[in-house]
């Protein structure tokens, strides 16, 4: 029975704990399915949340159910900024940590604490108060918050790195957390990790949403205002065309600015608006457009006064002007002070003023107002009238052009109907004037080919004749020509003694003789003054042109009729035949007959001579030693000598007369005499008497050192220097320039050009004794000259011509001599013998009463030793 009982109790115990231990499987099944259905309600609403606080607010509700968890929060990790969040935060004494401490970071405090432990840890915890002093101690973490009973600590594990914290608290000290509830709030976070990621993706995915569909809004606002920009600037872009358009369209004035004020409209509502302009003269203001909501009629030209318009036009500014402003604008008496009767503006709300600009001035305005308060402009408005009224301006200056220039072509085309009407009167005598002026042309034509006095042709139509003759004769060898040159000899005689109306009647009477010479195909020319030249064509020989020279000189020897009295005259002929040269021209044939014509001349005139190359290069001759001649002037190689004048009964040296003379490297000694042939040939004889008074001056003081002080010089002076004034001016200033004593100067002048032109002697005689000289005339007698002229001369010596020296076996030579001689006492002139060759002379010459004279008889020429002088004439 024991051991009954014995068995009975250990079964009892068996069974005791067998129920014990179903007691716990019973309870581990229930909390699993408790767990489970923790799990289900957490999978369905974590797919059914579509935000993360109802999802954690969840949550906190479902792990109530399993473990005691009033005290709850869930920090997370931010992917993006690193920074510690808590999303969901419930507990019984403390705050959100935000609030609990608003003055410090939230993700820094929490990495310090238990939060950011478990965070670096990775692990979970389970801290009581022992296990939190040791952390604290350690420096593991600085305590924050309320002080609990108990802290469990949970990560939140994604794939690889740990992404948050679960935490529960407890601040009853029955409330244990152990390693079920560790373990249940484990197998949580690993289900809920992924939903919180799900959901912090959504959230962000959510915000990018957001912030994406703000920036689209904003983008779309831009957009549209982009649009409203563009479409408003397209209009205005086409309102500006039309405005272009206008200002070259064919309307009128009416319809343009009723087009303007059209165009205007696409832009802003205009129901009210004007135009006024002012005149050129910027004192009258013109109306030439004006609309009216209420049918208003248009204001009338007036004169610029003070109106709100004139304001406009005299600040040069748009204005947009409200009530209140023009009110303003009338009480500061700036508008309607002197003419109140133009103000009209009460009714109006807004009032738009816009100056327009023509060439930089303001010519007048556009102007818009409203009298509605519904109908309100805005600045904008003001700007864009502003921009468009420069073109505006534009469009009226060019039809205002354009009307100026329609008026001015209609203007212009009356004219032009009137002028038309006019020239067609005038259009008869014109015809008669082009045929006139044709007329003179042809005259004129002629008269550039001819003499106007012979109706010869002239120098230039003889040389274009001339070269068309060397042309023809050097392609046909055979034909010859010849040029005959005709210099009348008398012409210049009797031109001065006829006059020129004689003289021309002499030439046209010359001219008709010489074309009785020649034949019709030969070409008779006047070149000028007495010269002729005749072209005979296609000769036989030299013998026809002889011919026709003979005949020319017979012709013209034949006596003229001139001022009822017959006159003798001669004529000198140069002739050059074609084929004397390969480069004959033109010139050079003229010129070959004006050497041969000289050639005449200087054989004794009234015949003719045939140029040749040989005579022609003795001229040749001649012209170098003429340049010789200067060059020997220029370079002072002429030297002076000296011939003595005496008294013929003591032979007392008196005076002397200097000569010069030439050492010339291939002629020898060039005298005075051959000096001034050459000088006279050519033209040079002034410059020669200017060489011999200044070589005169230089050895002056040398001749008084040597003959002592008592005599005087004779210089043979040419008488060019008394043609003109100036050459007479400069001789004086010449004379003026020597250095010794002009009383002993006697300038002796030739007796021939004194009768050829005897007036310019005597005044430049009278001007010449001015300077304290003594005058005198040589070769006394040579000419003839009337004795008496010798009363009125201002002279005070004679030197008789060499010629009567050497005549003085001859009775009638030597009554002239004596005549002179009494002739030259009676008016006490001194006279001289010249030439005296023999003491024969001499002796003659005492008897008649003749003191002094020169010659080889009374001493030959000398040089001083310093008489070459280097001398520029």
């Amino acid at each position: 029975m024991f051991r009954e009982e014995t068995s009975q109790s250990t079964e009892t115990v068996k069974l005791n704990k067998r129920i014990a231990r179903l007691k716990v499987l019973a309870l581990k099944y229930k909390r699993a399915e408790i767990t489970q259905n923790a799990l289900l309600d957490i999978s369905n609403f974590a797919a059914s949340v579509s935000t993360p606080e109802e999802f954690y607010s969840s949550l906190h509700q479902s792990l109530k159910k399993l473990i005691p968890a009033d005290n709850f929060f869930i920090a997370t990790l931010n992917s993006v900024s690193g920074k510690i969040e808590i999303p969901f935060f419930a507990d019984e004494k403390d705050l959100h940590p935000e609030d609990s401490y608003p003055d410090e970071d939230l993700s820094e405090m929490l990495y310090k604490g238990l939060t950011g432990y478990v965070l670096k840890t990775e692990q979970a915890l389970v801290c009581d108060n022992n296990t939190y002093k040791q952390l604290v101690a350690s420096k593991a973490i600085i305590p924050r918050g309320s002080n609990c009973h108990q802290w469990v600590g949970v990560p939140i594990k994604s794939a690889e790195s740990t992404t948050g914290v679960l935490v529960v608290q407890s601040y009853d000290s029955d409330i244990h957390y152990g390693d079920i509830e560790v373990e249940l709030m484990n197998f949580i976070s690993h289900h809920i990790s992924a939903v919180i990621e799900r959901l912090q993706y959504q959230e962000q995915l959510e915000l990018a949403i957001e912030t994406r569909t703000k920036e689209l809004s904003i983008a779309y606002n831009k957009l549209k205002l982009e649009v409203y920009e563009r479409r408003r600037a397209e209009r205005l872009q086409q309102s500006l065309f039309e405005i272009a358009d206008l200002a070259t369209s064919n309307i009128d004035s009416q319809e343009f600015y009723e087009e303007l004020h059209r165009v205007i409209s696409h832009l802003i509502p205009i129901n009210n608006c004007f135009v006024s302009l002012l005149n050129e003269e910027r004192n009258t203001l013109s109306f030439p457009y004006f609309v009216s909501q209420f049918d208003l009629p248009p204001p009338k030209p007036r004169t610029i006064s003070d109106g709100l318009t004139e304001y406009i036009l005299l600040n040069r500014k748009p204005r947009l002007l409200e009530r209140s402003d023009i009110d303003a604008l009338i009480r500061s008496e700036e508008i309607y002070c002197e003419a109140p009767e133009l103000n009209d503006t009460q009714e109006i709300n807004q009032w738009i003023g816009l100056p327009l600009f023509i060439h930089g001035k303001v010519r007048g305005s556009l102007t818009i107002y409203s009298y509605s308060y519904s109908q309100n402009y805005q600045e904008k408005d003001l700007d864009l009238l502003t921009f468009v009224s420069q073109h505006i301006a534009t469009a009226i200056e060019k039809k205002l052009s354009a009307e100026s220039l329609q008026l001015s072509y209609e203007q212009l085309e009356e004219k032009v109907n009137e002028r038309t009407q006019a020239l067609a009167c005038v259009n008869d005598d014109l015809e008669k004037e082009i045929h006139q002026r044709k007329r003179i042309e042809r005259q004129l034509v002629h008269d550039a080919k001819h003499d106007n006095l012979t109706g010869l042709p002239n120098r230039a139509m003889f040389m274009e004749r001339l070269s068309l003759s060397i042309k023809h004769v050097r392609r046909h060898t055979l034909d010859k020509f010849a040029v005959l040159f005709i210099d009348m000899d008398r012409f210049k005689l009797l031109n001065d003694t006829l006059g020129h109306l004689e003289g021309d009647r002499f030439l046209i009477e010359t001219a008709k003789r010489l074309k009785l010479c020649i034949r019709s195909n030969d070409m008779l020319a006047r070149l000028g003054g007495d010269e002729f030249v005749i072209l005979l064509d296609s000769i036989g020989s030299q013998k026809d042109t002889e011919d026709v020279a003979e005949r020319v000189l017979l012709e013209l020897s034949r006596p003229f009729r001139l001022a009822n009295q017959q006159l003798n005259s001669s004529a000198s002929i140069g002739v050059a035949m074609s084929g004397q040269s390969h480069s004959d021209t033109s010139e050079s044939v003229l010129r070959n007959a004006d050497n041969a014509m000289y050639q005449a001349k200087s054989k004794g005139k009234g015949c003719y001579v045939i140029f040749d190359h040989g005579s022609n290069k003795l001229q040749v001759q001649e012209l170098e030693l003429e340049n010789e001649l200067k060059m020997a002037i220029e370079k002072g190689d002429l030297q002076l000598s000296y011939l003595p004048i005496m008294e013929l009964d003591t032979e007392r040296v008196i005076a002397f007369e200097p000569r010069l003379f030439w050492h010339h490297p291939t002629l020898g000694k060039v005298k005075q005499l051959q000096l001034n042939n050459i000088a006279e040939h050519c033209n040079m004889l002034i410059e020669l008497d200017n060489y011999l008074l200044a070589i005169i001056n230089d050895g002056f003081h040398t001749l008084e050192q040597q003959f002592g002080v008592d005599f005087h010089l004779q210089v043979s002076i040419s008488s060019q220097h008394l043609n003109h004034k100036h050459a007479l001016r400069a001789l004086k200033n010449k004379v003026k320039q020597c250095c010794f004593d002009l009383s002993k100067l006697t300038l002796f002048f030739n007796e021939k050009a004194f009768v050829q032109n005897t007036n310019n002697h005597i005044n430049a005689f009278e001007k010449l004794s001015s300077l304290n000289v003594q005058l005198g005339i040589e070769a006394y007698g040579s000419a003839h000259s009337a004795i008496s002229s010798l009363t009125f001369l201002p002279i005070q010596s004679l030197k008789l011509d060499p010629s009567y020296t050497t005549h003085l076996e001859s009775e009638q030579y030597l009554k002239l001599i004596k005549a002179y001689y009494s002739a030259a006492r009676a008016l006490d002139l001194e006279i001289f013998a010249v030439g005296v060759s023999s003491k024969a002379d001499c002796q003659v010459l005492s008897d008649i009463g003749f003191e002094k004279g020169q010659g080889i008889a009374l001493g030959k020429v000398f040089e001083l030793n310093d008489s070459k002088k280097q001398v520029c004439a």
